[in-house]
């Protein structure tokens, strides 16, 4: 069952030349003990879809059609109160940059008790107790001397598990994760990947992962939207994904990734993504299709089912007898 569901979300910007939509009826759902990708270039929108659920969005930005629920009940609406209360004690956040996302003048166990007693209550040594547990969660030795440690004191890798450990200490229900392998070498990598595993799968929380990072997806994703230029282009189970993918713009992404039974050479997708000032009729992956027909240019494709939980966002599907949503 969906714990957070969002639901054909549109949003823009308010820009000096206008309005400018950036996301075109973005729609996925997040459920507990699952990982779910969210992938696609820089500048697709993932971010901003993420930060959506949050409600955390820049001040020039505007929601103008859709619907965010929460166990059924829409975030979109909510008062601020509750919404307060939501963030860091059942959705959290975990940054892109783990190297700015620590206020460098108070201590690791200054920062994380701050958050326990906001969302938990908890005071004294209830408190400092829950933040110990909460850092050995993450695997941090010496949990209760790294308590006084300062942020610049720690690794990219040993910050990056602080954060995580604040969201634990919640009890939060659902991670957002946000290219939380960012600056960090690959075997740091491996074991902040490691633990949000063993965090979904042993406490049953929902992760959004964003990425664009193909290979992260395909060892640790349980599902997969591809988002391109605002819009998801493909949804499916990860396994399914990766042996039989769909989308002309999913199939150029896994193309793009470096292979040695390609001798070396690496295939790119030609042209660029649209700017959120460029309007693009008809599919917004057009320009750049090598599949592209006259339909393409001129009507938005439905979403096609084309396998069980496997949605597909193109024209080519229209004469194979797929259902459109």
């Amino acid at each position: 069952m969906a714990i957070i569901e969002v639901k054909n979300l549109n949003l823009g910007f308010n820009c000096e030349s206008g309005f400018k939509q950036a996301l075109f009826d973005v729609s996925f759902s997040l459920e507990s003990g699952r990982m779910h990708a969210l992938v696609g270039e820089s500048g697709c929108g993932k971010t901003i879809s993420a930060l959506s659920i949050l409600q955390l969005l820049p001040k020039t930005a505007r929601i103008t059609d859709g619907k965010i629920l929460y166990k059924d009940e829409d975030i979109l609406t909510m008062p601020t109160k509750t919404l307060q209360k939501l963030r860091g004690a059942k959705i959290a956040l975990i940054p892109q940059d783990p190297m700015t996302s620590l206020n460098p003048l108070y201590t690791i166990g200054d920062q994380l008790l701050e958050v326990i007693k906001i969302h938990q209550g908890l005071q004294g040594e209830t408190a400092v107790k829950k933040a110990i547990a909460a850092l050995e969660m993450v695997q941090i030795p010496c949990a209760k001397e790294r308590m006084r440690a300062y942020p610049h004191e720690f690794s990219g890798g040993m910050k990056q598990r602080a954060i995580i450990a604040m969201a634990l200490a919640c009890n939060a229900e659902i991670l957002i994760a946000d290219e939380p392998t960012t600056a960090l070498d690959v075997t740091i990598q491996a074991q902040i990947m490691s633990l949000l595993k063993e965090i979904k799968d042993d406490l049953k929380t929902a992760i959004l992962l964003i990425t664009h990072d193909l290979s992260l997806v395909g060892e640790n994703a349980d599902y997969v939207s591809v988002m391109y230029a605002g819009r998801i282009v493909e949804d499916a189970p990860v396994k399914e994904f990766f042996t039989n993918t769909k989308h002309p713009y999913s199939l150029a992404l896994l193309k793009s990734l470096p292979s040695t039974a390609r001798g070396g050479k690496l295939q790119t997708i030609p042209g660029q993504p649209p700017s959120i000032q460029q309007f693009i009729q008809g599919c917004r992956f057009n320009p750049r299709c090598e599949s592209c027909m006259d339909i393409c240019k001129n009507i938005t494709p439905p979403v096609y089912k084309v396998g069980e939980e496997h949605f597909s966002a193109c024209f080519l599907h229209k004469d194979d007898g797929c259902e459109a949503g």
